[in-house]
C-alpha cells in the first residue's frame, strides 16, 4: 500500500478513539455475558445495539453497504461475517465468534471481536474448540506485543503466524486480514496475519490498526455462503476470530478496545501499555 494513504493519528485523535474503543468493549462484554444455550444470535445483536446506543454512539457495522446488523455472529464452521438471526440459536458446545464496532458522534471508530465456547457441551469437542480459540487469542496478543517495537508492519504478521504455528496445525485465512482504523472503520494499511515477502510500511507514531487473526481447525480454504456474507470453512472445520484496535504512539502502545488498555494480555510479553492523558 502507498505510504501516503496511511492516516497517522495525533495524540488527541487517539484519546478520542479510546471512547469508541471502550464503547465497543462494553458492547462485546454485554454480549459475552448473555451467551448461553438457547439464546439466538439476533438477541445478542439487540444487546450490542442497545449497549452502544446507551453510550450515545452508533453501530459502524450498519454503515457497511448492505449490512443491517450491529454484530457479526459466526458459529462453528463459520469463521467471520455471520449474520444474526432469530433462527440461529446457540447450542451447548458451539463455538461462536462475535465481531462488533462503534462510531462516536465525533466520527471515530472502534472494532473488536472475540470467540467463545458455549458452556455445557461434550467435553472433548469443547476442549478442541477452546484450544482453537486460545491459539487465535494468543496470536492476537503476540501481534500487538510485536507492534510495540516493530519497525515495519509485517513484524506483526510474523508474530501472529509464529504463535499460531506454535499452538498447532491450524489454518490461517489468507484473504481476510486486519486494517487501519480511524474516521473509517476500514482504512489503510493492510495488516496481514502471516509473514509476507513485503516487510510492509514503516511503523510510525500515530498508527492505529485492528489486528484480527482468523483461523480454522483444519485447512485454510473458505467459501462465502448464499447470504453473500458468511465466510465458512470448505472442510467443515471450526473457526475462531479475535480482534482489537491498538494505537502506537510516541510513548508505546495502547489497546483502545480493551478496558485495561491491554495490560493483562501484553504483560506476559513484557509489554506494558501506555495510556494517553487528555
Amino acid at each position: 500500500m502507498a505510504r501516503e494513504r496511511i492516516s497517522l493519528k495525533s495524540n488527541s485523535d487517539i484519546i478520542a478513539m479510546r471512547e469508541a474503543g471502550l464503547i465497543t468493549a462494553h458492547a462485546l462484554a454485554a454480549v459475552k455475558a448473555a451467551i448461553k444455550p438457547g439464546v439466538s444470535t439476533l438477541e445478542l445483536d439487540a444487546i450490542a445495539e442497545s449497549t452502544i446506543r446507551s453510550f450515545g454512539a452508533s453501530s459502524n457495522f450498519k454503515l457497511v453497504g448492505g449490512y443491517h446488523h450491529t454484530i457479526c455472529s459466526s458459529i462453528n464452521d463459520e469463521v467471520v461475517h455471520g449474520i444474526p438471526s432469530i433462527d440461529r440459536v446457540l447450542v451447548a458446545g458451539d463455538i461462536i465468534s462475535v465481531d462488533c464496532g462503534a462510531i462516536t458522534p465525533a466520527g471515530w471508530n472502534g472494532d473488536a471481536a472475540f470467540s467463545m465456547v458455549v458452556p455445557g457441551g461434550d467435553p472433548e469437542i469443547m476442549a478442541s474448540r477452546q484450544a482453537l480459540s486460545d491459539a487465535c487469542e494468543a496470536s492476537l496478543w503476540a501481534g500487538m506485543a510485536a507492534l510495540a517495537t516493530a519497525k515495519r508492519l509485517n513484524e506483526v504478521g510474523r508474530a501472529v503466524e509464529k504463535t499460531i504455528r506454535k499452538h498447532g496445525r491450524y489454518g490461517i485465512l489468507q484473504d481476510y486480514i486486519g486494517h487501519g482504523v480511524g474516521r473509517s472503520m476500514h482504512e489503510d494499511p493492510a495488516v496481514f496475519n502471516y509473514q509476507t515477502r513485503d516487510l510492509g510500511p514503516v511503523v510510525e507514531s500515530g498508527l492505529v490498526i485492528a489486528i484480527e487473526p482468523m483461523i480454522t481447525g483444519g485447512k485454510e480454504q473458505v467459501k462465502i455462503l448464499s447470504d453473500d456474507w458468511t465466510v465458512s470453512t470448505k472442510d467443515g472445520s471450526d473457526g475462531a476470530h479475535w480482534e482489537h484496535t491498538v494505537a502506537r504512539h510516541k510513548d508505546g502502545i495502547w489497546v483502545l478496545t480493551a478496558e485495561d488498555g491491554g495490560l493483562a494480555g501484553l504483560a506476559p510479553h513484557g509489554i506494558i501499555p501506555v495510556p494517553l492523558n487528555p
